[in-house]
């Protein structure tokens, strides 16, 4: 497929080098020099100078070629008009990154719709929520649902005294309809087989059913009670955004912001929240709020270093849970290895929303996991494939991948080896990112692909 990127910052950096390692064209349109240039030099994209609203650049006949637009700039108005012109040129298919939230309401679709926006997509709503998913799952150091909230995924670090560590996984007592998917070790995933085992400070990946996979968090949540309190720390867009969720659920929020303009518009959006004005850092202001009575502590500041020493302070002070938002992926590993609970990337999050709407229609979900090291994808069996019908023991899956699940109709099937898949089965696959290709070709319908 070709894809045309409009705009070249962080997330449109990012989905560039995610779609170029896929095998997709990729176009990149960019006004900045310096930043064409850095795309140029280090993708194997195409890039063009110029304002991807204008004409003279649509109407190029590499851009009028591409069946995808991607608008990523960093100004709302100029991705709506970017997509909006899009479509009068003949692409068939947009996506704009709005932050605007009177943009994303929902009476506002059909707005979005007339100018040509087939998705919207909000980096810090989506990084708002998924922190409220694994906020909520207390053991937890990521979550994801498929099939309609029918099936979890959890990632839990694996203490010293586990009964589930050191017997291989084929000996292992887990609760039915449940299975271990990926195991991060030392930094690197990977995509267990029966022989291995999972060893103490491993990061394992449990995916199955709802109920069942609630018993492994139980088996690894030491405090049973649940999120009360918060402490945010950063009232920017995600910090916004998170704490007007979290007080719908309930949960008791505070806000610290250095900015006093940002900490009164905030206030006035709040209904019990309470703002402060004062420096993250501030060790007496942080001991007076009660960061150690806290259940978490969120620092999401657009600065990965304050981010990164807000969160060992309150570590230090009695946190018993860290979150930090980064700007740059690879700092993910070095933050979880210095005590860091949960490390999220805004950049990754969007990554994935937009790559399950770059592949075939069969792909419901697509996650991009540990700073993208594996993707577990949520993938519809089409009648056509290369593995309908098959045993996935003859399906010649690549050896760094597997299903992990299979839901089909009412029943949710943990596979082996003699499991045939069946049109309609919903698969969640894990595959390490050189895979990936592989695995999306096997599960194409033959008659798209032609």
């Amino acid at each position: 497929m070709r894809v045309v990127i409009v705009g070249a910052g962080k997330v449109g950096y990012s989905l560039a080098q995610y779609l170029t390692q896929e095998d997709h064209e990729v176009i990149v349109i960019e006004e900045n020099e310096e930043r064409r240039a850095i795309v140029q030099n280090t993708l194997d994209v195409m890039t063009i100078s110029g304002n991807g609203a204008s004409p003279r650049v649509l109407l190029d006949p590499e851009v009028r070629k591409a069946e995808l637009m991607i608008a990523v700039t960093d100004m709302d108005e100029v991705n709506m008009i970017a997509c909006m012109a899009a479509k009068q040129v003949g692409i068939k298919r947009t996506i704009a990154r709005v932050r605007n939230q009177e943009y994303a309401e929902k009476d506002k679709i059909k707005f979005n719709e007339a100018l040509g926006i087939d998705l919207t997509i909000n980096p810090e709503m989506v990084t708002a929520l998924e922190i409220k998913r694994i906020l909520l799952t207390p053991s937890a150091l990521d979550v994801e649902d498929f099939a309609g909230d029918r099936v979890r995924m959890i990632e839990v670090k694996m203490p010293s005294d586990s009964k589930l560590i050191n017997t291989s996984l084929t000996q292992l007592t887990l609760p039915s309809h449940t299975l271990v998917a990926g195991i991060l070790r030392n930094g690197r995933m990977l995509i267990p087989h029966g022989s291995d085992m999972l060893l103490p400070n491993d990061c394992a990946f449990f995916v199955g059913e709802v109920s069942a996979i609630k018993k492994i968090e139980d088996h690894f949540t030491v405090r049973k009670s649940k999120v009360e309190r918060v402490l945010i720390i950063g009232a920017g867009r995600i910090g916004r955004h998170l704490a007007m969720i979290l007080e719908k659920s309930d949960i008791a929020v505070k806000i610290i912001d250095k900015d006093m303009e940002r900490c009164q518009e905030l206030a006035e959006s709040l209904d019990e929240g309470l703002v402060l004005c004062g420096e993250g850092t501030d060790i007496e202001l942080l001991t007076e709020e009660g960061v150690g009575e806290a259940d978490a502590v969120l620092c999401l500041t657009d600065d990965d270093k304050l981010n990164l020493l807000i969160a060992l302070l309150a570590k230090h002070l009695g946190a018993p849970r860290t979150f930090v938002r980064v700007g740059r992926p690879d700092y993910i590993s070095l933050m979880e290895k210095v005590g860091v609970d949960v490390v999220l990337s805004p950049r990754i999050l969007t990554a994935g929303v937009i790559l399950r709407y770059v592949r075939r229609s069969d792909v419901v979900s697509v996650s991009l996991l540990e700073g993208a090291k594996a993707e577990a994808m949520e993938i519809i069996i089409p009648p056509l494939s290369q593995v309908t019908h098959k045993k996935l023991k003859d399906a010649k899956l690549p050896r760094n991948s597997l299903i992990g699940t299979i839901v089909r109709d009412e029943e949710i099937i943990i596979p082996n080896g003699e499991t045939v898949l069946k049109p309609g089965d919903r698969a969640i696959v894990f595959a390490l990112p050189d895979t990936v290709p592989t695995v999306v070709r096997l599960f194409e319908n033959k008659l798209e692909s032609k």
